[in-house]
């Protein structure tokens, strides 16, 4: 059974951080890319960072770069989002989606005064 299970999210100040973590189960993880996407109330949902199955090679949102990284471990099978500077615009829910198609459950960023 395919689980991808976010954790990290919450409420945190403008120019603050955050690091997203998503724990992968039930494929085989190190074969494949992963990708971290949001969706923000009223807005289509943005890919935010993608990362290769090696973590070799990594693309960003234009609105993210140089504030957000992209990371992971296979050994852990574990995928990661470092997201400094935030503003209130990244306010959404983040979701991890593994490229064969699977999806996490997401996670809620708020970011706020």
């Amino acid at each position: 059974q395919v689980q991808l299970v976010e954790s990290g999210g919450g409420l945190v100040q403008p120019g603050g951080s955050l690091r997203l973590s998503c724990a992968a189960s039930g494929f085989t993880f190190s074969r494949y890319g992963m990708r971290w996407y949001r969706l923000a109330p009223g807005k289509e949902r943005e890919l935010v960072a993608h990362i290769s199955s090696t973590g070799g090679s990594s693309n960003y949102l234009d609105s993210v770069k140089g504030r957000f990284t992209i990371s992971r471990d296979n050994a852990k099978k574990t995928v990661y989002l470092q997201m400094n500077s935030l503003k209130p615009e990244d306010t959404a829910v983040y979701y991890c989606y593994a490229v064969p198609g699977y999806w996490g459950q997401g996670t809620q960023v708020t970011v706020s005064s």
